[in-house]
């Protein structure tokens, strides 16, 4: 029976890529010479760091530049507040959103089975499997769900006959 996995995940080594060469940029760019302006992963969470409000607003412009040029969608993002953090240095945190959690497994459950498709979906922790006899049905929920919007970046992953 035909079936594919629906998640939302960020490409790792294209997330790593993309912070270095927002560090290299923001070493060499004049208007963030002397200064300490720099981009940090830890865990799910970004940290950019600079001198004042609006140079973490233009490391984070940089920093969105290169997501975008590497292929990783911006809506995984989630912004927080600019920090002050004394001695003239700011910092805003930045949330990566991954994975599906329950609530939105079951919106897309419901939004799919509307669709009045013979199809059957599974929440398995973090993912939707779909399954259904023809390939048609499951094409046609991907086109739906690439149409909609969920919030967060979609892939479809292990598609089988």
């Amino acid at each position: 029976m035909p079936s594919f996995d629906v998640v939302s995940e960020i490409d790792k080594p294209e997330l790593t890529n993309a912070l270095h060469q927002t560090n290299k940029e923001l070493s060499t760019r004049f208007d963030f010479k002397g200064t300490d302006a720099r981009v940090e992963l830890n865990n799910n969470t970004l940290t950019v760091f600079a001198d004042n409000e609006f140079q973490v607003k233009q490391a984070v412009d940089v920093l969105c530049t290169k997501l975008a040029g590497r292929g990783i969608d911006l809506s995984c993002l989630h912004y927080h507040e600019i920090q002050e953090i004394g001695m003239e240095k700011s910092k805003q945190i930045i949330e990566l959103k991954e994975g599906i959690n329950s609530d939105l497994g079951r919106k897309l459950v419901k939004q799919i089975k509307d669709q009045k498709l013979k199809v059957q979906t599974a929440i398995q922790g973090e993912q939707l499997r779909v399954t259904g006899k023809k390939r048609d049905d499951l094409q046609a929920v991907i086109a739906y769900l690439r149409g909609s919007d969920a919030g967060i970046p979609l892939q479809f992953n292990n598609f089988r006959d």
